[in-house]
Protein backbone atom coordinates (compact mmCIF):
# COMPACT_ATOMS: atom_id res chain seq x y z
CA UNK A 1 0.00 0.00 0.00
CA UNK A 2 2.52 2.70 0.97
CA UNK A 3 4.24 1.57 -2.58
CA UNK A 4 1.24 2.33 -4.33
CA UNK A 5 0.79 5.85 -2.18
CA UNK A 6 4.16 6.83 -3.03
CA UNK A 7 3.79 5.57 -7.04
CA UNK A 8 0.84 7.82 -7.16
CA UNK A 9 2.01 10.55 -5.63
CA UNK A 10 5.11 10.64 -8.33
CA UNK A 11 2.83 10.20 -10.89
CA UNK A 12 0.68 13.17 -9.77
CA UNK A 13 3.96 15.52 -8.51
CA UNK A 14 5.34 14.97 -12.64
CA UNK A 15 1.50 15.91 -14.12
CA UNK A 16 0.97 19.00 -11.92
CA UNK A 17 4.74 20.33 -11.57
CA UNK A 18 7.32 22.02 -13.27
CA UNK A 19 10.29 20.01 -14.57
CA UNK A 20 12.80 20.49 -11.84
CA UNK A 21 15.69 18.67 -10.81
CA UNK A 22 17.25 18.02 -7.52
CA UNK A 23 20.48 17.63 -5.66
CA UNK A 24 20.30 14.79 -2.94
CA UNK A 25 21.78 16.03 0.86
CA UNK A 26 22.89 12.57 2.57
CA UNK A 27 24.41 12.21 6.06
CA UNK A 28 28.10 10.59 6.84
CA UNK A 29 29.97 13.38 6.60
CA UNK A 30 30.33 13.98 3.16
CA UNK A 31 30.45 17.18 0.74
CA UNK A 32 26.36 16.54 -0.78
CA UNK A 33 26.79 20.27 -1.80
CA UNK A 34 30.23 20.24 -3.89
CA UNK A 35 30.29 21.22 -7.28
CA UNK A 36 27.33 23.78 -6.88
CA UNK A 37 27.42 25.37 -10.83
CA UNK A 38 27.55 21.98 -12.13
CA UNK A 39 23.67 20.97 -12.20
CA UNK A 40 22.54 24.32 -12.89
CA UNK A 41 24.91 24.66 -15.98
CA UNK A 42 23.66 20.76 -17.28
CA UNK A 43 20.14 22.26 -16.93
CA UNK A 44 20.75 25.40 -19.63
CA UNK A 45 22.91 23.61 -21.56
CA UNK A 46 20.04 20.36 -22.05
CA UNK A 47 17.21 23.22 -22.26
CA UNK A 48 19.38 24.26 -25.40
CA UNK A 49 20.43 21.57 -26.72
CA UNK A 50 17.54 18.72 -26.62
CA UNK A 51 14.98 21.08 -25.90
CA UNK A 52 13.81 20.32 -22.65
CA UNK A 53 12.08 22.96 -20.66
CA UNK A 54 13.53 22.22 -16.89
CA UNK A 55 13.78 24.99 -14.51
CA UNK A 56 16.77 26.26 -13.90
CA UNK A 57 16.95 26.72 -10.17
CA UNK A 58 17.70 23.50 -8.62
CA UNK A 59 16.56 22.15 -5.36
CA UNK A 60 17.92 20.64 -2.48
CA UNK A 61 15.98 17.46 -0.97
CA UNK A 62 16.83 15.20 1.57
CA UNK A 63 17.34 11.38 1.38
CA UNK A 64 14.45 10.68 3.65
CA UNK A 65 11.77 13.43 2.55
CA UNK A 66 8.44 12.83 0.62
CA UNK A 67 9.78 15.93 -1.55
CA UNK A 68 12.00 13.53 -3.57
CA UNK A 69 9.13 12.18 -5.37
CA UNK A 70 8.65 15.72 -7.50
CA UNK A 71 11.81 15.30 -9.53
CA UNK A 72 12.52 12.97 -12.15
CA UNK A 73 16.12 13.30 -11.68
CA UNK A 74 18.37 14.00 -8.54
CA UNK A 75 21.90 14.10 -8.46
CA UNK A 76 24.17 13.04 -6.03
CA UNK A 77 27.55 13.94 -5.96
CA UNK A 78 30.64 14.63 -3.01
CA UNK A 79 33.87 12.86 -1.78
CA UNK A 80 33.28 11.42 1.38
CA UNK A 81 31.32 9.14 3.55
CA UNK A 82 27.34 8.28 2.96
CA UNK A 83 25.50 6.52 5.08
CA UNK A 84 21.62 6.04 4.73
CA UNK A 85 19.32 5.24 7.29
CA UNK A 86 16.47 2.83 7.63
CA UNK A 87 14.08 5.14 6.89
CA UNK A 88 16.16 7.22 3.96
CA UNK A 89 16.43 4.07 2.58
CA UNK A 90 12.99 2.82 2.30
CA UNK A 91 12.15 6.38 0.83
CA UNK A 92 14.83 5.87 -1.40
CA UNK A 93 14.04 2.34 -2.65
CA UNK A 94 10.23 3.64 -2.98
CA UNK A 95 11.48 7.04 -5.29
CA UNK A 96 13.22 4.97 -7.99
CA UNK A 97 11.24 1.65 -7.95
CA UNK A 98 7.92 4.35 -8.36
CA UNK A 99 10.08 5.91 -11.57
CA UNK A 100 12.64 8.17 -10.25
CA UNK A 101 16.23 8.14 -11.25
CA UNK A 102 19.77 8.51 -9.16
CA UNK A 103 22.45 10.08 -10.70
CA UNK A 104 25.40 9.36 -8.13
CA UNK A 105 28.57 10.81 -9.54
CA UNK A 106 31.97 10.31 -7.64
CA UNK A 107 33.81 13.63 -6.96
CA UNK A 108 36.76 11.62 -6.42
CA UNK A 109 36.79 9.68 -3.06
CA UNK A 110 33.14 8.82 -2.23
CA UNK A 111 33.07 4.92 -4.22
CA UNK A 112 34.76 2.85 -1.04
CA UNK A 113 31.77 4.55 1.34
CA UNK A 114 28.97 3.80 -1.26
CA UNK A 115 29.22 0.25 -1.72
CA UNK A 116 27.94 -0.59 1.53
CA UNK A 117 25.09 1.57 1.29
CA UNK A 118 23.76 0.18 -2.11
CA UNK A 119 23.97 -3.12 -0.82
CA UNK A 120 21.65 -2.05 1.90
CA UNK A 121 19.46 0.28 -0.39
CA UNK A 122 19.16 -2.69 -3.23
CA UNK A 123 20.35 -6.33 -1.39
CA UNK A 124 18.92 -8.58 -4.22
CA UNK A 125 20.76 -6.38 -7.21
CA UNK A 126 24.14 -5.59 -8.45
CA UNK A 127 26.03 -3.01 -10.03
CA UNK A 128 26.41 -3.66 -13.73
CA UNK A 129 28.77 -1.95 -15.56
CA UNK A 130 26.97 0.08 -19.14
CA UNK A 131 28.36 -1.78 -22.60
CA UNK A 132 29.52 1.28 -25.10
CA UNK A 133 26.29 -0.10 -26.80
CA UNK A 134 23.55 1.17 -24.39
CA UNK A 135 21.82 3.66 -25.52
CA UNK A 136 22.68 5.96 -22.97
CA UNK A 137 26.22 6.55 -24.84
CA UNK A 138 23.78 6.81 -28.17
CA UNK A 139 21.30 9.30 -27.99
CA UNK A 140 21.65 12.93 -28.40
CA UNK A 141 25.45 12.93 -28.76
CA UNK A 142 27.11 9.08 -29.45
CA UNK A 143 30.19 8.18 -27.29
CA UNK A 144 31.38 4.99 -29.16
CA UNK A 145 34.12 4.58 -26.03
CA UNK A 146 31.26 4.88 -23.27
CA UNK A 147 31.60 6.99 -20.87
CA UNK A 148 34.15 9.98 -21.18
CA UNK A 149 36.86 10.69 -19.05
CA UNK A 150 36.85 14.08 -17.53
CA UNK A 151 39.65 14.26 -14.60
CA UNK A 152 42.24 12.12 -14.30
CA UNK A 153 41.75 11.44 -10.17
CA UNK A 154 43.32 7.93 -10.09
CA UNK A 155 44.11 7.56 -13.42
CA UNK A 156 41.88 4.40 -13.70
CA UNK A 157 39.06 4.03 -16.47
CA UNK A 158 36.08 5.88 -16.53
CA UNK A 159 32.62 3.24 -15.49
CA UNK A 160 29.23 3.92 -15.63
CA UNK A 161 27.39 1.37 -13.22
CA UNK A 162 23.39 0.77 -13.32
CA UNK A 163 21.18 -0.53 -11.21
CA UNK A 164 18.22 -1.83 -13.14
CA UNK A 165 14.60 -1.75 -12.01
CA UNK A 166 12.10 -3.48 -15.50
CA UNK A 167 14.85 -3.11 -18.19
CA UNK A 168 14.66 0.38 -16.98
CA UNK A 169 18.44 2.14 -15.43
CA UNK A 170 17.08 3.81 -12.19
CA UNK A 171 20.27 4.68 -10.48
CA UNK A 172 23.32 5.10 -12.63
CA UNK A 173 27.25 5.62 -10.50
CA UNK A 174 29.67 7.28 -12.80
CA UNK A 175 32.88 6.49 -11.61
CA UNK A 176 36.41 8.11 -12.88
CA UNK A 177 34.92 10.35 -14.77
CA UNK A 178 34.11 13.22 -12.75
CA UNK A 179 31.22 14.86 -14.80
CA UNK A 180 30.09 17.16 -12.39
CA UNK A 181 33.54 19.11 -12.43
CA UNK A 182 33.19 19.00 -16.04
CA UNK A 183 29.73 20.60 -16.07
CA UNK A 184 30.75 22.96 -13.35
CA UNK A 185 31.21 26.94 -14.79
CA UNK A 186 34.54 26.85 -16.79
CA UNK A 187 36.31 29.33 -14.11
CA UNK A 188 36.01 26.92 -11.53
CA UNK A 189 38.19 23.90 -12.66
CA UNK A 190 39.93 25.53 -16.18
CA UNK A 191 38.85 22.78 -18.45
CA UNK A 192 39.42 23.28 -22.05
CA UNK A 193 36.11 23.78 -23.84
CA UNK A 194 36.41 20.54 -25.59
CA UNK A 195 36.59 18.88 -22.68
CA UNK A 196 33.71 20.54 -20.83
CA UNK A 197 31.24 20.04 -23.85
CA UNK A 198 32.29 16.30 -23.76
CA UNK A 199 30.93 16.14 -19.92
CA UNK A 200 28.16 18.37 -20.89
CA UNK A 201 27.33 16.38 -23.89
CA UNK A 202 27.27 13.00 -21.57
CA UNK A 203 25.37 14.95 -19.29
CA UNK A 204 22.68 15.75 -22.09
CA UNK A 205 22.80 12.04 -22.75
CA UNK A 206 21.49 11.17 -19.26
CA UNK A 207 18.92 13.67 -19.16
CA UNK A 208 17.33 12.48 -22.46
CA UNK A 209 17.42 8.99 -20.99
CA UNK A 210 15.43 10.04 -18.11
CA UNK A 211 12.90 11.67 -19.85
CA UNK A 212 12.24 9.12 -22.14
CA UNK A 213 12.44 6.16 -20.44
Amino acid sequence: MRLLITILLFIFCTITSAQQLAVLKYNGGGDWYSNPTAVPNLITYCNDVINTAIDRDVATVDVGSVDIFQFPYVHMTGHGNVVFNENELENLQNYLLSGGFLHIDDNFGMQQYLGKELKKLFPEKELMELPASHEIFNNYAVFPDGLPKIHEHDGERPQALALFHEGRIVLLFTYESDLGDGWESPEVHNDPPAVRKKALDMGANIIKYVFTN
